[in-house]
């Protein structure tokens, strides 16, 4: 179905006057809707597999050091340090300008901005494969974390505006999974292509095939006006409370569940005897299963469950903690928990995605809210695995159960005050 334009609708932030009456509009391409208008009668799922894989390859370049750090760190001559800030630099920038990138993509649009990030990280891929030192590497980290933020922020406000209402939690709650599958896929093939092609073979492939994705994203996406951003107000600090509050949730779940596969290996190594080989393979796979955890809740919604009611499914995390760092606890008990909180990790997080345009005051907040909540699991992801290390550090690993327990009861404490938001119509896109 073609869209018909409507008169003076633009993407958010742009400061063009409306169209004079009898203008003419450039189309765009069918599928498309944006905020002011309905929601297109089918949704474009070919468009929205583009997006999520521009998100699969920002997340695989964000996992990109994990199979190659040890080489990395021994040509460069990197401490243990350097290397995890190098590791950890892309998050950090997300912790510290989620929420300005969010203003950002509004701005400039959702399609030029996600066009924009990942040419950012193909091109600061690029120039660490020609880095000597340690200030090289760290420098194009921040330039690729600029560009993970706008790619993170301008992808699922792409898919919102993409699917149609039935639709959407479905949508992005697969979105949900793309850091799962993006690290997941890196971790894989870079343990194999890095050893047949060095580190900076590596590093290189992966900035060419994220330059490749930028290019498809280009091609495919809609232009004219589907590059311009969408018509509505500014959204002031009052309608971005509910946002704040997924934030919250999300921060919070990210604290407690990612430092839990983080920390994996060294726990199956130090407690359970495990080789490195072996933790890192067992690793890989229960991280992975954090992407079944988000389609678990596309699923679940499309069949009308009430977000109060899957916010409750967080606190399964609990139990599974006790059953990683029990006093008692077996290898198998460990890999269990460690399965079931993957797989909390990759539910929560989707379930945030998923109910953000449900809390919105309009559609065409999309933006800014995905900025609060990109900001809030970014300083989540960047602060847990530090802390939980000083816990593991001081009183050892059992005494990761209360916090566990009291971040994730927090957590779902606030989702659960979301969902009566969530519950009531939908947000206005007038």
């Amino acid at each position: 179905m073609n869209r018909q334009p409507t008169p003076g609708a633009s993407e958010p932030g742009t400061s063009e006057p409306d169209s004079e009456p009898g203008a003419s509009e450039p189309d765009s391409e069918p599928g498309i809707s944006e905020p002011g208008e309905k929601s297109p009668q089918r949704t474009p799922w070919v468009l929205i597999a583009i997006v999520y894989l521009g998100g699969v390859a920002a997340a695989m370049s964000l996992g990109k050091f994990a199979s190659v750090g040890p080489a990395v760190a021994g040509e460069l001559g990197l401490s243990l340090s350097e290397l995890g800030w190098v590791i950890s630099a892309v998050v950090g920038v997300g912790a510290a300008v989620g929420l300005p990138a969010g203003y950002l993509v509004r701005r400039f649009g959702t399609e030029r901005s996600l066009i924009t990030g990942l040419v950012l990280i193909a091109a600061a891929s690029a120039a660490s494969v020609w880095a000597g030192d340690f200030g090289w590497l760290l420098a194009a980290r921040g330039v690729e974390g600029t560009g993970y933020v706008l790619v993170t922020i301008a992808c699922p406000a792409l898919i919102l505006r993409l699917a149609n209402e039935r639709d959407r939690g479905t949508a992005l709650s697969i979105w949900a999974t793309f850091v799962a599958v993006g690290i997941g896929v890196s971790t894989l093939g870079g343990g194999v292509l890095g050893s047949a092609l060095g580190w900076r073979g590596w590093i290189g492939l992966i900035a060419a095939l994220t330059l490749a994705m930028a290019l498809v994203v280009w091609v495919r996406l809609p232009r004219g006006s589907g590059r311009q951003a969408a018509a509505g107000p500014v959204p002031r600090a009052g309608a971005l409370k509910w946002p704040a509050a997924l934030a919250v949730a999300f921060c919070l779940g990210a604290l407690v569940t990612i430092p839990v596969i983080v920390l994996l290996p060294t726990l199956l190594i130090e407690e359970y005897g495990r080789t490195a080989t072996a933790a890192g393979a067992v690793t890989s796979v229960i991280s992975l299963l954090s992407a079944l955890g988000g389609l678990a809740v596309g699923v679940l919604l499309r069949r009308g469950t009430p977000v109060r009611v899957l916010a409750l499914v967080g606190l399964l995390t609990v139990p599974a903690a006790w059953l990683m760092y029990g006093g008692a606890a077996s290898l198998t008990a460990a890999q269990v928990g460690a399965a079931i909180i993957s797989m909390e990790n990759g539910f929560l997080g989707a379930l945030v995605f998923a109910a953000l345009p449900m809390v919105l005051d309009r559609l065409d907040h999309a933006d800014v809210g995905n900025g609060v909540v990109a900001q809030a699991g970014s300083l989540g992801s960047l602060l847990g695995p530090p802390m939980f290390g000083l816990v593991v550090a001081g009183p050892g690993f059992q005494a990761l159960v209360p916090v566990i327990a009291v971040g994730m009861v927090a957590a779902v404490g606030a989702l659960l005050l979301v969902g009566g938001r969530a519950a009531r119509p939908s947000p206005s896109t007038d």
